[in-house]
């Protein structure tokens, strides 16, 4: 992404913001809020399939890291984790998920399922908005300077 690094920690880190800059969030409610941590319902859509879910957001600004931790919904256990890593390309953003499905005999078959067809794809299209948003907001093109 070309933005400044800290533009996109802090926007990313700003769940407020997520259903005005990418289409796909539906709303965001906030159960507990505060500077560095927050519990919230989390509503998307993948493909036109409303899905919601309930997550802890721990914002790390020493390590430059957002975790979740999926509290509710068929992610319940999942762990998140967001890096921002400059490069001489622009900053590179990643997305690493960890679920292990709480119901051991149909872990395999669900987390196939709920990642290929749910976690990636919202993820992905989470990442792809970002960028754009980043590099095709006036905002962001005022603040780089």
């Amino acid at each position: 992404m070309r933005a400044p690094r800290m533009f996109i920690f802090e926007t990313a880190a700003d769940l407020s913001l997520w259903p005005k800059i990418l289409p796909h969030y539906r709303y965001i409610h906030f159960l507990a809020r505060s500077r560095n941590r927050n519990v919230v319902v989390m509503a998307a859509r993948r493909a036109g399939i409303p899905i919601s879910w309930t997550s802890e957001q721990v914002i790390d600004r020493d390590n430059l890291e957002i975790r979740f931790h999926h509290l509710r919904a068929f992610t319940k256990g999942m762990e998140v984790v967001w890096t921002f890593e400059d490069t001489p390309d622009g900053v590179r953003v990643e997305i690493v998920h960890d679920l292990k499905f709480r119901i051991p005999l149909l872990a395999p078959l669900a987390e196939i399922i709920i990642g290929s067809l749910f976690i990636h794809p919202v993820a992905s299209r989470t990442l792809r908005c970002m960028k754009e948003y980043f590099e095709t907001s006036r905002d962001h093109t005022e603040r780089r300077t």
